[in-house]
């Protein structure tokens, strides 16, 4: 059965007419504005959409909408997005808050592809990915529009369908001609391979937000655009062998100051700390502000600083409201806690022994089915086991969708098969090392493969995305049963399946809630990151989305998993480890004024290396000390809350909000 949204594509004949028509009428009805602009700096507006909206959560009170623009300069197009100023809205989201989402004079030659979406119902929308591999938030347009834009790119740039999929667009810029030719053989991930240092340095002021907004009679740099996003990018070595479609942990993991810029630089335009980009680019001194000079292992580290005091005086808050670790609770202790009929007598008290304290490895396998709300609290022993019998019918039946399909039968099926091939290069390197996934043709391996398919029908809408079998393989690992560990696996990803949204809105969203509290509870680091760029947090990216898997030992991750899972202080307790890792490392930061790769690299090497019993205890402390001020920083329906008010375990923005 084929998506609507397939009929609707960018080279079909309507869409040619539209360029004719539709298109060309519009342009007649902003040429007037887009003349002053042109004849005064030879940049012209050749695209306008009002009423263009991001949307940050789930709350339509939290919408931000804005002006989307394209812009032409010689012949170099850029894209352009400006929140509108004063507009009534959730007043958790502040000026600067909406800031973070503008979208400044992005050159074409860094965008990758621009990805269509034309729902049943509700708006269409559009999301725009860099060559870095990052994406902006999805534009949503109210008024319709998107065709028209569409058209426009395609009049001034080179716009190419995919190969692959037939919703995204490739978009090249005339100035690369080798780009533009591997584009035009559609072949796959041309563009990325093709795509190398960019050259095009200036050091001049980029726009403010006021200018911006006065695009249609101001001054529109592009040089000073390019600087941004292009100025700052380092060379990269691409290996054409390797599979860069599935890399997407690698390119978070990886993301450079070309990403920063793309979603953070507006907290140095529009709310300025005292000195401008170039003040503040001589004042940090870091090599990487200069043209064409690359970082390296070896450059000479900046003396230290004198850095500012812990507002909070970190260490001994710990000891105040940390508590002390406890051995981890056994099958004696267990036992006190259930009644003769097997249900669990005080849920309260088990989740808060097992938040100070974890599970011994011989009981996770009956304890996480209850953190993970397979099995409910009060539920008898009797009623779990006929649950069990009955759920492993289940999920026979969704498994049998998948291995009905025969061979000739797959052919026609693209997206089987594309989410086939990627769960089994996923698989094959997932936890290796592990005796229980060690070896050629292990079956645990093939275990993994199974119901990361199952899943992938059972939740057809999400599918599969690289970092689920991360979080599936300790769950086999305990759990050593196929259909149970899918039921797991299910109800994990009822919370953690934002994470992995097309939109990336869940992941946008938990950033956000980390800097606010990063703000909240260390206002000398939130203005340290501030000063250097920082602020979108990508550097917490990893430990967000498999929810800290790679940073600790195996052993140390189960425990790790089963003190968030009881949701004891808080539903959300993983962003307050992510505090918790950064303040205790803040004086090294700050004191060796590391800009965002150093910082990223940094990070990337303290896996294996950080104390997560130490962790714990300053997680558990800044959750006290934030109080309902650290609740209220962190937007509702944040992952992993469970859905709210949604028939949708994980709303797809295919959906009216």
């Amino acid at each position: 059965m084929q998506e609507a949204e397939l009929h609707d594509l960018s080279d079909d004949a309507d869409y040619a007419a539209s360029q004719l028509q539709g298109s060309a009428s519009f342009f007649r009805s902003g040429s007037s504005k887009r003349s002053s602009s042109s004849e005064s700096d030879g940049a012209e507006i050749v695209y306008s959409k009002d009423n263009v909206t991001i949307h940050p959560t789930q709350y339509a009170s939290e919408r931000i909408s804005g002006r989307l623009r394209l812009i032409k300069q010689g012949s170099s197009l850029f894209m352009t997005w400006i929140p509108y100023k004063g507009q009534r809205s959730n007043p958790r989201l502040s000026e600067k808050d909406k800031s973070l989402y503008t979208i400044r004079a992005v050159p074409f030659t860094d965008v990758r592809s621009i990805r269509r979406h034309t729902p049943t119902l509700g708006w269409q929308y559009i999301i725009v990915v860099l060559s870095s591999g990052l994406a902006f938030p999805p534009l949503y347009f109210y008024n319709g529009g998107v065709r028209e834009f569409l058209a426009t790119i395609k009049q001034h740039a080179f716009l190419v369908r995919s190969a692959d999929d037939a919703n995204v667009f490739l978009v090249n810029d005339f100035q690369d001609p080798l780009q533009r030719t591997l584009s035009s053989l559609e072949l796959p991930m041309a563009v990325s391979v093709a795509n190398g240092p960019s050259t095009s340095v200036s050091d001049s002021e980029p726009p403010s937000n006021e200018n911006q907004e006065k695009a249609d009679g101001g001054n529109f740099d592009g040089r000073s655009a390019t600087s941004q996003y292009n100025g700052r990018h380092r060379p990269k070595i691409h290996d054409p062998a390797r599979d860069l479609s599935i890399q997407v942990l690698e390119k978070f993991s990886l993301v450079t100051k070309f990403a920063r810029d793309t979603t953070s630089q507006l907290f140095r335009e529009s709310h300025g700390d005292g000195f401008g980009s170039n003040d503040r680019r001589h004042h940090n001194q870091s090599p990487l502000d200069y043209p064409h000079k690359e970082s390296s292992d070896e450059q000479k580290v900046p003396d230290e600083i004198p850095v500012p005091s812990d507002p909070l005086e970190f260490d001994k808050l710990a000891l105040v409201w940390g508590k002390p670790r406890q051995p981890p609770l056994g099958s004696e202790e267990w036992a006190t806690f259930l009644d003769s009929e097997g249900r669990i007598m005080d849920s309260k008290a088990l989740r808060k022994r097992i938040f100070y304290g974890g599970i011994e490895h011989s009981l996770r396998k009956e304890v996480w089915t209850f953190l993970l709300g397979y099995h409910a609290y009060d539920s008898t022993s009797a009623e779990r086991e006929y649950l069990v019998s009955i759920k492993k019918s289940e999920y026979e039946t969704v498994k049998q969708q998948w291995q009905s399909i025969s061979p000739e039968q797959a052919k026609k099926f693209t997206k089987f098969r594309e989410r086939k091939g990627l769960i089994e290069k996923d698989v094959v390197r997932t936890d290796r090392s592990l005796s229980f996934y060690d070896g050629d043709d292990n079956s645990n391996v093939y275990l993994l493969r199974d119901i990361l398919l199952t899943y992938s029908f059972y939740n057809f809408d999400l599918g599969y995305c690289q970092g689920m079998s991360d979080l599936l393989s300790p769950i086999l690992f305990v759990m050593e049963d196929e259909a149970e560990s899918f039921w797991c696996f299910v109800a994990l990803m009822e919370r953690l399946g934002p994470n992995f949204n097309r939109d990336q809105n869940g992941m946008h969203t938990q950033l956000f809630a980390i800097s606010k509290l990063v703000e909240l509870l260390d206002s000398p680091l939130h203005n340290y990151f501030k000063q250097n760029d920082c602020l979108n947090y990508f550097f917490c990216f990893r430990w967000v989305l498999i929810q800290f898997k790679r940073e600790f030992e195996y052993e140390k991750t189960m425990k790790l998993w089963e003190v968030l899972w009881t949701h004891y202080l808080s539903e959300h307790l993983h962003l307050y480890v992510c505090v918790a890792i950064l303040k205790r490392y803040r004086n090294k930061i700050m004191g060796e004024q590391m800009d965002f790769d150093t910082l990223l690299k940094f990070i990337n090497e303290l896996s294996g290396q950080i104390d997560l019993d130490a962790t714990l205890r300053d997680a558990e402390a800044l959750c006290i000390c934030a109080g309902e001020n650290g609740a209220a920083s962190i937007p509702p329906g944040t992952p992993p809350s469970l859905p709210i008010d949604s028939g949708l375990l994980y709303p797809q923005q295919d959906d009216v909000l």
